[in-house]
């Protein structure tokens, strides 16, 4: 989606912005999705080319009952343990792609800097995949750290009656005291 094809269609640049906002922040969450299974596909493969590459080993090693039971055992252990790991792995992707998304929404302009501000340790990821206790701490970051989220356009100040200007010119006034003429 360009800016051009909806200028095309009339839309006001306030419009623009916020679809432009929108869009793109559809657009980093599938993003994030999209790492996410990459990185799941991946380990996955490489889950199954160790596997087979186990098994090959076995077959060749089926020899002695004994000696083939002790490597069952040692790779179910090790299986176990690299399930562990991968499990681990996936659910901290799961939650960087989450606290991306969750800044992307509160319009982080920098979110390595804001990350390095928030304890992640607070933040944990439930079962339903929301993040938990992610929004207090952007809320307190918004008051204190204003400066790193996209507050939008603010209107300028101007104050009532800062306008024009209603104070006598000091020099014409004293010009005209000078000439015997009283001040209008």
């Amino acid at each position: 989606m360009k800016r051009e094809e909806l200028k095309k269609l009339n839309l006001t640049d306030e419009q623009i912005d916020k679809v432009m906002s929108l869009h793109g922040a559809d657009v980093e969450s599938m993003k994030s999705k999209s790492e996410e299974l990459n990185k799941t596909n991946e380990s996955l493969q490489s889950q199954i080319a160790e596997r087979d590459k186990d098994l090959k080993t076995l077959k060749k090693q089926a020899g002695d009952n004994e000696e083939l039971s002790n490597q069952f055992k040692e790779l179910q252990s090790k299986y176990k343990q690299d399930t562990e790991n991968l499990t681990k792995e996936l659910q901290q992707t799961k939650l960087n792609s989450a606290v991306d998304s969750a800044l992307g929404k509160a319009k982080v302009r920098n979110a390595k800097a804001a990350k390095a501000l928030l304890n992640l340790d607070e933040v944990k990821l439930n079962d339903k995949g929301e993040v938990e206790g992610l929004d207090n701490q952007i809320s307190s970051l918004q008051k204190t750290d204003g400066y790193l989220f996209d507050q939008g356009s603010k209107e300028p100040y101007q104050p009532q009656g800062g306008g024009s200007k209603t104070d006598p010119d000091p020099v014409a006034t004293m010009t005209n005291i000078f000439k015997g003429e009283e001040s209008k």
